[in-house]
């Protein structure tokens, strides 16, 4: 059931609206970790800091990634046909803020920002990543808002020696060691 027709069926369930703003405070309260979504063609590349990524399947290896329906990164993506999804480690929020716009750097500028290179689909990686996916897209699937995208992974690449770095409260941080 593709998703679009989930949320049909619960609107014909007489369910109450949920009001936005007590979904946003909800899910604030949620620790999600940092990643930026990555894609280029050569010297023209396309990123943004995404929150809502997260691993689909071992077997084959998918990684599922939600991006705003509206992002700059969108087009360039479907058209390059591959993508990274950098999880980003403690000390990177400055990274994250420079690719979640929230600095006066755009476009392939952001990219100076990093040591970026590249693994198996030519897409730009975070060399000093916490983890890296490299994936080609796999297929997509719309909702209202946001496109879901299924990457197949080829190639990992993992650092592993620091925490990650989350997103909660409306803040960066990193969660206790377990």
């Amino acid at each position: 059931m593709m998703i679009v027709d989930m949320i049909k069926f619960a609107e014909q369930m007489n369910v109450p609206p949920i009001d936005a703003q007590i979904f946003r405070a909800a899910m604030k309260k949620v620790a999600t970790p940092v990643t930026i979504l990555a894609t280029g063609n050569g010297d023209v590349r396309h990123g943004m800091t995404a929150s809502a990524v997260c691993s689909l399947s071992d077997q084959p290896p998918m990684i599922l990634a939600c991006v705003n329906r509206n992002s700059a990164i969108l087009p360039h993506l479907r058209v390059n046909g591959c993508f990274s999804a950098n999880f980003l480690a403690e000390g990177q929020a400055a990274l994250a803020q420079c690719f979640a716009g929230m600095t006066k750097i755009y476009g392939s500028d952001r990219f100076n920002h990093g040591a970026w290179t590249a693994l198996s689909t030519g897409a730009p990686v975070l060399a000093d990543a916490l983890s890296v996916f490299d994936c080609r897209l796999e297929c997509e699937y719309d909702s209202p808002t946001h496109a879901v995208l299924v990457g197949r992974v080829e190639a990992i690449a993992k650092e592993g020696t620091t925490r990650a770095l989350v997103y909660a409260g409306g803040q960066f941080g990193f969660p206790a060691p377990i």
